[in-house]
């Protein structure tokens, strides 16, 4: 009886042993079952967004090309299409900007550069376009902050260092260009300066340089921009052109006839190049002060001079019926032309060689008088050309000696 109670009380404990062992197993199959699921759902999502981006990617390229080949309406919509894919994706967005500039949307391409400048303000491409929209928009000062901060911004390009440099080259230039275009010469002066300081010994640089610096005004410079071209590339026309044409300005006149002289041969189409080379030869050849000449030749020189500012006094006085249509202004004009004349033709007399033999310091009083005649009759009846000019030159040369 005994045995039979004690057999019974066992009997539960052996009906739930193999509950409790098997809720172990069922618990790490659904665990199991859990993990799995989890995994099918993130490679379902990555599949997800992968197609998504493979469509966003096929979308942008597409825009690229017709945007390549300028044409933006299409490109406007791909890269819409691609945005569709990827909302937040700088690099479409920036595209998308460029293409609605070329579809001159501006407000538009605006408000996504602004965007993409709120969350890059670094970077160099965003900061150049928001500075040719300003430059548009007539916005001076908003487009020389913008032109400034890509100079020194960071540009994401796939060349390196190189590229980098090379944008921010490209951009300096841009600003440059519209510097000069505003007439902001001075301002233009000093980013070429600045531009000349990174430009190494690549004589197309050099001489785009000088040819800036021409339209600057800063003959100087330009001049030694020209010369450093030139080292490299010493058969350079239209390096030689300019470096003539700056030495010119500079009243450097051995050295532009140097250029000049080199320019035309090498280029016998540059017509501009050989008028300039003529005056140049002519105010080297008719300077009564010019070093190393015998007092017989500078007398020679200074009777030659006072003959031409003669001839100039005769025909300026027989255009007085033109420039009396003029108004007023011929008045006192014509008044200091008779002055002149009347000066003029009381000193012939003594404008000689024998006359300048026995008073040598006649020869600076009758060049005063021909470069106030030449001065005169530039502004009473018109620009000069040849010997006439040669001798306004000559003139500007030598003044304050």
């Amino acid at each position: 009886m005994a045995t039979t109670q004690e057999n019974t009380a066992r009997t539960p404990g052996l009906t739930f042993a193999p509950y409790l062992t098997r809720e172990p197993v069922l618990l790490a199959g659904l665990f199991m079952l859990a993990v799995l699921l989890f995994l099918a759902v993130t490679g379902l999502s990555r599949m997800f967004h992968a197609q998504q981006d493979a469509l966003g990617q096929r979308w942008f390229e597409r825009g690229v090309t017709d945007f390549k080949a300028a044409r933006y309406d299409s490109a406007v919509l791909e890269f819409r299409a691609a945005l569709r894919y990827s909302r937040d994706n700088y690099l479409y967005q920036f595209n998308l900007a460029e293409a609605l500039i070329g579809e001159k949307h501006m407000g538009e391409a605006y408000a996504y550069l602004i965007g993409l400048w709120d969350r890059q303000p670094e970077d160099g491409l965003v900061n150049r376009e928001l500075a040719r929209i300003a430059a548009q928009q007539g916005e001076t000062e908003q487009a020389l902050r913008y032109y400034h901060n890509a100079i020194y911004a960071t540009w994401s390009q796939p060349g390196g260092a190189d590229d980098e440099e090379a944008q921010r080259r490209e951009t300096r230039l841009e600003l440059i260009e519209f510097l000069l275009n505003l007439g902001a010469k001075t301002q233009a002066q000093s980013e070429l300066i600045a531009l000349a300081a990174n430009t190494g010994n690549d004589s197309g640089q050099e001489a785009q340089i000088g040819e800036l610096f021409l339209r600057a005004q800063d003959y100087e410079h330009a001049l030694t921009a020209y010369r450093a071209s030139l080292r490299v590339n010493r058969h350079d026309a239209a390096a030689q052109a300019g470096a003539g044409f700056a030495a010119f300005q500079l009243g450097q006149y051995e050295v532009a006839h140097r250029y000049l002289e080199a320019a035309t041969l090498s280029d016998s189409n540059d017509s501009k190049s050989a008028d300039l080379l003529k005056t140049t030869e002519l105010v080297l050849q008719m300077d009564p002060f010019q070093r190393g000449i015998s007092a017989v030749q500078r007398n020679n020189l200074v009777i030659k001079a006072f003959a031409i500012a003669g001839e100039r006094l005769k025909a300026c006085g027989s255009a007085s019926p033109v420039a009396a249509a003029q108004g007023k202004q011929l008045s006192g004009a014509a008044t200091g032309e008779n002055s002149m004349t009347e000066g003029w033709t009381k000193l012939k007399p003594r404008i000689s060689e024998a006359g300048l033999r026995q008073n040598p310091d006649r020869a600076e009083e009758a060049m005063d008088m021909v470069f106030n005649i030449e001065r005169q009759t530039a502004a009473s009846c018109g620009s000069p050309a040849g010997a006439d000019l040669a001798l306004i030159l000559i003139a500007k040369r030598h003044e304050g000696n």
